[in-house]
């Protein structure tokens, strides 16, 4: 007879993952993820195919779906108690979202759009083209949603409505309210941005080597979100927080270096435009544009600056851009491992692109 036998019945129970593997899709888990090559097949729940991409930081909370609508096909209508925001990885459409006064909102979206559907309302997507399929990543809570109620039925048939949630009829249209803040937390408030590779950004010196930046409120949600981007031969300060955080890449190429606090070596990804990675609990990472356009990424999370949602997420926002040695989250130029920089330089000369650091007191000898 086994010590520790197995009790009868429930035990141990993760109803969001039993959720998963009971969709039928391709399950796809990685560090970080290419997810316009990933594999998907036919997705009951939406009418389409598909599959979820389980990356290893993404901790308790947020998980990813990617959708992918044939030509000239459309979603099922769908509507859920979670929140999420959709990435447009590739295709041309339009999503239809009913408003809980019944009212309906139409709007046309490409390559590299971001919106998020109002919390339970029904919406549904269309793909545009006659000859071309159209591919979306859905960044959602669903994870801390199902394992807190483990009723799918109250998750994706409740009539519960939000009205508040919704916002005027301008943020469906690509417009929206600025709010300032502070740098590294201006506010950009709105259902949907057209084009996250244009939309204004706001410098950030505390990050470092002239990035700008600019927080997302989608759908008045408490999922963060926010654009970044990092110009031509330079890099970003490193930093850590805790899991959850989806990173995309929208534009541009480069790699990430990953470690936790006394880690002797790095853990390295490569990336491009359609790349997704999480770091862990608390590792530390740092960004690197390693080609000859700009960088840009869009991250989604748990916890928004006007919803922290938890304690520990507020510190967190608190401390990002504050040096470590202060009580803080972030690794300064001159006090960061030497090898990163050299690490960096080799990097960009493959290419024949010269760096452009001289003027952030970089540390570049032990």
């Amino acid at each position: 007879m086994s010590e520790n036998p197995v009790p009868e019945g429930k035990f141990m129970v993760n109803p969001y993952l039993d959720w998963a593997k009971g969709e039928g899709v391709p399950v796809h888990e990685d560090f970080g993820l290419n997810l316009a090559a990933l594999e998907v097949a036919r997705w009951d729940r939406f009418d389409a195919d598909g599959c979820i991409a389980h990356l290893k930081g993404r901790g308790d909370f947020m998980t990813v779906f990617v959708i992918e609508i044939p030509p000239g096909g459309k979603t099922a209508p769908v509507r859920h108690l979670y929140e999420e925001a959709v990435y447009v990885l590739s295709g041309h459409g339009s999503t239809r979202v009913e408003s809980a006064t019944g009212e309906s909102h139409t709007f046309e979206w490409g390559p590299d759009s971001v919106f998020a559907p109002p919390l339970n309302t029904s919406y549904q997507h269309f793909n545009g083209s006659g000859s071309e399929p159209a591919r979306l990543a859905l960044t959602c809570n669903l994870p801390a949603v199902l394992n807190l109620f483990h009723s799918e039925s109250f998750v994706f048939d409740n009539p519960c409505t939000f009205p508040e949630r919704e916002g005027g009829a301008t943020h469906f249209q690509g417009e929206g309210d600025f709010i300032p803040v502070r740098p590294g937390k201006h506010m950009w408030e709105t259902n949907f941005v057209p084009d996250a590779t244009d939309l204004k950004l706001e410098k950030w010196a505390a990050r470092g080597a002239g990035g700008s930046h600019i927080q997302l409120i989608l759908a008045d949600g408490v999922l963060h979100a926010h654009i970044s981007e990092m110009p031509v031969g330079t890099y970003k300060k490193a930093h850590r927080h805790g899991p959850d955080v989806h990173v995309f890449i929208i534009g541009g190429e480069g790699y990430s270096l990953f470690w936790h606090e006394g880690d002797a070596e790095f853990l390295r990804i490569d990336w491009s435009r359609g790349w997704v990675f999480t770091p862990g609990d608390m590792m530390f990472h740092q960004h690197f544009n390693g080609g000859a356009e700009r960088v840009r990424y869009l991250a989604v999370g748990h916890g928004s600056v006007r919803y922290p949602f938890t304690e520990n997420m507020w510190r967190i926002y608190q401390g990002i851009d504050r040096d470590v040695k202060q009580g803080g989250n972030q690794i300064e130029y001159e006090d960061q491992d030497p090898r990163i920089h050299r690490v960096f330089t080799d990097e960009l000369a493959k290419s024949g692109i010269a760096p452009k650091m001289d003027d952030f007191n970089v540390r570049t000898e032990a």
